[in-house]
């Protein structure tokens, strides 16, 4: 391991690519703190602190949206579309699925259509998160002084918004073709990062220095040891892959080669979608002002806070059927089959076509039934915490974020290390 990191360190081409990501980093940070012009950022606070789910968004924005900056929809609305893209693919628009198979010609002309939807969908969100926030107090909704009329200030700032939402996808492309790559993920990452000096503050001044005796030093620390234990196992599970064994009929000599399916294949994408499904519902009601104590805003807020029994049980069911579902979006059994069989390679004592098919779609189930567990785990562990030793929302046990982080780092990593062993190969010819 210390031999990888020194390879990586004395790449000068490496270290500079680093350098570039961080410089990246540190202006989308100082972005984030640049104010919407117009709004009256003290409202958005108290909306915020009210709603589950923009609290969850704020995280992902490492706080941007809580400051309501110009960047404060962050990368979400992209990766908002490139979900819908790649839903697309299937056979929904004929003319989507066949840019997916031209290879990377067909990729630029994905990526750019999914560019084109994610600003379409910021102005949206946009519209929606000012009108929404400020549908309490319309009156105050812009800073004293300001005289413009309503629907102008809305579209301005909706604009503004928009443009962030072009800035950051201009600033993870840099990361993604100048920096160490994969810039989207880049982004995110560092916001949830720069978000935890402050998670470990708020827990310090809750326990220790508004804490009563040793039980409130006791549980600091074990919070503290189990998001350690936490991120270990996330670790771990990461990099876990199941590897089907396959053979070519045609190449001599030593021909085994594997087809690496992960345990985690879907990613962070089915606690995003399940949370942001159970999050919507209660947004809006809390917008609305809406009584959650009787009528129908009651069974809203069981079955959809994920504190409640009904909620928590919806929450656990939505992530099996995500992580299923796009699990099987991303590899595709029938795909598989179809290029081994033209690679003339099989599976080991199974027949090539159909028998294979069927084969790979039964080891895929298995470890998605795996994976979805993980994720449920993953995901509930922050809920139970939070219960039990009642902390504040921004103090999360693993879920979510911690997820994303470690992805980000494994693969961040993996990369600049096959990077540093070609160049080294290339040097030894």
């Amino acid at each position: 391991m210390f031999n990888k990191l020194k390879l990586i360190l004395n790449n000068g081409k490496i270290m500079r690519r680093v350098a570039f990501t961080l410089l990246i980093l540190f202006i989308y940070k100082a972005a984030t703190w640049i104010p919407v012009p117009l709004l009256d950022t003290t409202l958005i606070k108290e909306t915020i602190k009210g709603s589950g789910f923009i609290e969850f968004m704020d995280a992902f924005s490492g706080g941007a949206l809580g400051r309501y900056s110009i960047v404060a929809l962050g990368i979400s609305p992209y990766i908002t579309a490139s979900i819908v893209t790649q839903l697309l693919q299937m056979d929904i628009i004929p003319i989507f699925k066949q840019w997916g198979e031209e290879g990377e010609t067909g990729k630029a002309k994905l990526n750019q259509v999914t560019r084109y939807i994610a600003v379409g969908l910021a102005f949206v969100q946009s519209i929606v998160l000012i009108l929404g926030i400020s549908s309490a107090n319309p009156e105050n909704m812009l800073v004293m002084g300001a005289d413009v009329p309503t629907a102008v200030a809305v579209i301005y700032m909706s604009v503004v918004m928009t443009a962030g939402t072009a800035f950051v996808l201009w600033l993870a492309d840099l990361i993604t073709r100048k920096g160490v790559g994969n810039g989207s993920s880049m982004i995110i990452a560092a916001g949830i990062l720069t978000s935890l000096p402050s998670m470990i503050s708020t827990l310090w001044n809750q326990q220790i220095t508004n804490g009563v005796g040793v039980k409130s030093t006791f549980i600091f620390w074990f919070i503290m040891f189990l998001y350690v234990v936490v991120l270990i196992g996330v670790i771990y599970m990461q990099i876990a892959t199941r590897k089907i064994p396959t053979q070519y009929a045609n190449r001599q000599g030593k021909s085994d080669s594997n087809i690496p399916i992960k345990l985690n294949t879907a990613g962070v994408i089915p606690v995003i979608f399940a949370s942001t499904l159970m999050g919507l519902p209660m947004t809006f009601v809390s917008m609305a002002n809406v009584d959650t104590t009787t009528g129908w805003g009651y069974w809203i807020d069981q079955i959809f806070v994920y504190t409640n029994p009904i909620g928590f049980m919806l929450y656990i069911f939505l992530i099996f059927i995500f992580t299923f579902f796009y699990s099987f979006l991303i590899i595709s059994p029938e795909k598989i089959a179809d290029n081994l069989q033209k690679q003339n390679a099989f599976i080991p004592g199974v027949r090539p076509g159909e028998d294979t098919q069927d084969f790979i779609a039964r080891v895929l189930f298995k470890i998605t039934m795996l994976g979805a567990t993980y994720l449920a785990i993953l995901a509930i562990i922050p809920i139970v915490t939070s219960m039990i030793f009642d902390l504040p929302s921004v103090v999360s046990i693993g879920g979510t974020s911690l997820l994303i982080i470690v992805g980000v780092a494994v693969e961040t990593i993996k990369q600049l290390e096959t990077e540093a062993t070609e160049k080294t190969y290339k040097g030894f010819m």
